[in-house]
């Protein structure tokens, strides 16, 4: 180790860090620059460690000529930089220092309870790492995800367990990992001293079956059974496997019995997830079930304005009001779209503006207006209201076929591009203003009658689906 001893090299990182704090703005250095850890210098060379692979992907491709530059200017022995991947490197602070590779990680299980089961890094190994970027900091809430929200906080904040399981179910891309994460984040910061546990339903099943094979099985039930918070992702995956059913359920029943903390999700419902057992569904249900609707235009633009604020970087109104409009299957598809945008932006030296996004965008944009047709939705509401097909376009008028009817529009007014006289037009040949009746008719029967509201918003999901 040349060019100084480690704290020294600490104090250089942390004159450079308040450098690129300074620079590139608050938002930007807490999501891409305050994860980082400096490992070390060789040789001319400092390697330093992203807890992601995106993490460190995006530092190079962004920070890293600035990153060389600091370091040079602060320390002449350093010719360049190595930015490596090391999962769970630290965990969020609130003071904004780098920490060390001793204290970054919390342990995920109480020292009480850690002789004769196995090591901290062999329990850490149990779980999968966590992304820094889920924390509750980062989640945009709205009408949509705000139940969900409060009850995630709420098992994160809690003293005691408040319900048991958290069951929460969505479609996909809708925030329910990024919920996970930022509860295992949330308590790992509060009680370090907790074993915290999460991973996906398939390798919970996988580390199940190789404990079959290698004849382990009690220390893989000791190791789960001893959780302070069980967090299992997409439990729908273990549906039809009924061995790991099994196990699944005599440690929910011993977690629970303990008093310790379950949270799962799912994209279905405990009652809707087929090749469940019976009794499982039961014990799922036996919590709080939190569904995350889709996204509204308001939830995707606020969205849009967090991440765009996390990157440090301006985009046009009317760019993140186009998105929001056009990408609306799921969070993840509309981040990767702003992604996209971004770095097309900076790799190619052009201003973002509404002609280049759709531009750089053309292939999601058209597979985004595929998705959804009004032939889709009037087979999907026809089916839904016990109606015929041939009634959307029929002149009757018994409020049996209207209202149905006027769903169908309302929908292929928010799922397609279609205009409103053409959506008139797939709707027996009719004006584009009973068109808009029927959309502000809709709305309004959307805030008067809570039941109706679920129809509509459970129609889109499955036409999104």
């Amino acid at each position: 180790m040349s060019g100084g001893s480690p704290p020294q090299i600490d104090t250089q990182w942390k004159r450079i860090s308040g450098l690129l704090r300074a620079e590139i703005g608050e938002a930007a250095y807490r999501s891409w620059l305050r994860p980082m850890t400096v490992r070390g210098e060789r040789g001319g060379m400092v390697t330093m460690s992203a807890p992601t692979r995106f993490m460190r992907d995006w530092v190079v491709a962004h920070y890293a000529d600035r990153l060389r530059a600091l370091w040079g200017g602060e320390n002449p022995s350093v010719q360049g930089i190595d930015i490596v991947v090391q999962p769970n490197c630290f965990a969020p602070g609130t003071d904004g220092a780098p920490m060390s590779p001793a204290s970054a990680q919390p342990p995920v299980r109480s020292a009480a309870r850690g002789a004769g089961v196995g090591s901290e890094n062999d329990l850490q190994d149990i779980g999968a790492p966590l992304d820094p970027r889920f924390t509750f900091e980062h989640f945009v809430v709205g009408k949509p995800n705000e139940f969900a929200y409060a009850a995630a906080r709420r098992v994160a904040e809690a003293i005691r367990v408040p319900f048991n399981p958290l069951f929460l179910y969505g479609g996909v891309g809708l925030g329910k990992t990024h919920l996970m994460h930022a509860i295992a984040w949330h308590i790992r910061q509060r009680k370090p001293e907790c074993a915290v546990i999460y991973l996906s339903a398939e390798k919970f099943m996988y580390r199940f079956i190789r404990a079959l094979r290698e004849q382990n099985t009690v220390d893989f039930k000791e190791q789960f059974r001893s959780a302070d918070v069980l967090m299992i992702d997409d439990v729908q995956f273990i549906s039809g496997k009924e061995s790991t059913q099994e196990e699944f359920f005599h440690t929910f029943n011993a977690l629970v019995d303990q008093g310790r903390q379950i949270v799962l999700s799912a994209d279905k419902s405990p009652s809707d997830l087929e090749g469940l057992q019976e009794r499982l569904k039961s014990r799922l249900n036996c919590g709080l079930v939190a569904d995350i609707h889709a996204t509204t235009f308001e939830l995707r633009l606020g969205i849009l304005e967090s991440k765009s604020e996390q990157l440090g970087i301006t985009i046009p109104r009317k760019v993140m009001e186009f998105l929001a409009h056009r990408i609306t299957s799921n969070v993840r598809e509309l981040e990767g779209a702003l992604n996209r945008v971004v770095a097309h932006a900076q790799l190619v030296g052009r201003d973002i503006t509404l002609e280049t996004t759709q531009e750089v965008l053309h292939d999601l944009l058209r597979a985004n207006d595929r998705r959804v047709t009004i032939d889709d939705i009037q087979k999907q509401v026809s089916q839904h209201f016990n109606i015929r097909v041939a009634d959307m376009h029929s002149a009757r008028r018994a409020r049996s076929v209207a209202r149905p009817r006027q769903v169908a529009m309302y929908l292929a007014k928010q799922l397609t591009s279609r205009s409103l006289p053409e959506i008139g037009r797939k709707f027996g040949g009719r004006d584009h203003t009973t068109v808009m009746h029927a959309v502000r008719k809709v709305d309004e029967l959307r805030e008067q009658d809570a039941a109706f509201a679920e129809d509509v918003e459970l129609l889109r999901r499955m036409l999104e689906g």
